[in-house]
C-alpha cells in the first residue's frame, strides 16, 4: 500500500518481484560495516567503482572553477559589484543540470552521462587553460574563459553530479548499501579537503596550466567508465550483481579462457 501511494499506480508486480528477489538473495545476512566491504572479494569491483567515481567527483576540479570565476568575470568587463551575482549564476547552472540529469538518467543511461560529462570536462579544461594563458594578449579571451567556466560546470552537473550518487543503490545489496554510502561520503569530504588545500600550491606551481591534474583525472575516470563500469539502466539488482560477479571471480586458465567460480571448482587450472 505504501509503495502504491509512492508510485501513484497499482501495477507494481515487476518492482515487487525484484524487491522480493533481492530480499531472498540476502536472507540471513546482517548489515555490513565499511571495512567488511574491503574484505569481501565478491564486492571488489563494486567497491572500486564507487571509490573511483566518488573520488573523481572532487578531484575533477569542478569546485576549483569557482576559484577562478571572480577573476575571469572581472577580466571580461563585468562590474565588480555584479560579479557575486554571476558567480551565483554558475552555481545555479550546476543545480539546474543536476536536476535535469535526474530527469533523463533513465532514458540516457548511466554510462553515457558519466562518459559524456568527463570527456566534455576534459575538453573544456584544455580550452580553459589555453584561454587563461592568452588572457592578456587577446581581447576576447576573457569571454572564452567565462564560457569555459559555465561549460565545465554544466558538463559536471549533467553527468557526474547526477549519476554518481545513484550508483551505490544499484550495485550494492540491501545489507551493503549503508556502508557503501558511508565510504562515498567520506571520500567526497576528504577529497574536497585535499583539493581545497592543494589547489593554491598547484596554481603557484603550474600557473595558467593548473588544470592539467584535473584533466588527467577526467580522462582516467572516463577510461575507467568505458572499460569497467557496466550499464545499469533497465536492469534489476540481480542482473547487475551477476555482471559484477563474473568480473569479481574471473580467473584466467592456461589456455587463455576465463571461467567463473563454478567452473573453477571442476577445472584444472
Amino acid at each position: 500500500a505504501a509503495l502504491q501511494r509512492l508510485r501513484g499506480t497499482s501495477d507494481l508486480s515487476a518492482e515487487l518481484e525484484e524487491m522480493l528477489g533481492e530480499q531472498a538473495a540476502v536472507k540471513g545476512q546482517r548489515a555490513k560495516n565499511p571495512w567488511e566491504l574491503f574484505q569481501n572479494p565478491a564486492l571488489r569491483w563494486q567497491l572500486v567503482s564507487i571509490v573511483v567515481l566518488s573520488s573523481a567527483m572532487q578531484l575533477c576540479g569542478n569546485d576549483s572553477m569557482y576559484f577562478y570565476a571572480a577573476y575571469v568575470f572581472q577580466e571580461a568587463g563585468i562590474p565588480q559589484d555584479k560579479i557575486p551575482y554571476v558567480v551565483i549564476g554558475t552555481g545555479s547552472c550546476e543545480l539546474i543540470t543536476s536536476v535535469t540529469c535526474n530527469m533523463i538518467i533513465d532514458y540516457a543511461g548511466r554510462r553515457p552521462l558519466l562518459l559524456g560529462g568527463y570527456i566534455f570536462m576534459a575538453g573544456w579544461a584544455i580550452v580553459f587553460m589555453v584561454a587563461l594563458s592568452q588572457q592578456t594578449q587577446i581581447s576576447w579571451m576573457p569571454y572564452l574563459s567565462m564560457a569555459c567556466i559555465f561549460a565545465y560546470i554544466l558538463s559536471f552537473g549533467i553527468g557526474p553530479a547526477g549519476v554518481t550518487g545513484v550508483l551505490p543503490t544499484e550495485v550494492f545489496d540491501q545489507m551493503s548499501r549503508p556502508a557503501a554510502y558511508m565510504i562515498c561520503g567520506s571520500l567526497l569530504w576528504f577529497n574536497l579537503f585535499l583539493v581545497g588545500t592543494a589547489f593554491p600550491f598547484i596554481v603557484k606551481s603550474l600557473a595558467h596550466f593548473c588544470y592539467i591534474p584535473f584533466l588527467v583525472v577526467c580522462v582516467c575516470t572516463a577510461l575507467y567508465v568505458w572499460f569497467f563500469l557496466p550499464e545499469t539502466k533497465g536492469k534489476s539488482f540481480l542482473e547487475i550483481s551477476e555482471e559484477f560477479r563474473k568480473r569479481n571471480f574471473k580467473t584466467k586458465t592456461r589456455a587463455g579462457f576465463y571461467k567463473g567460480p563454478e567452473e573453477i571448482k571442476t577445472t584444472t587450472l
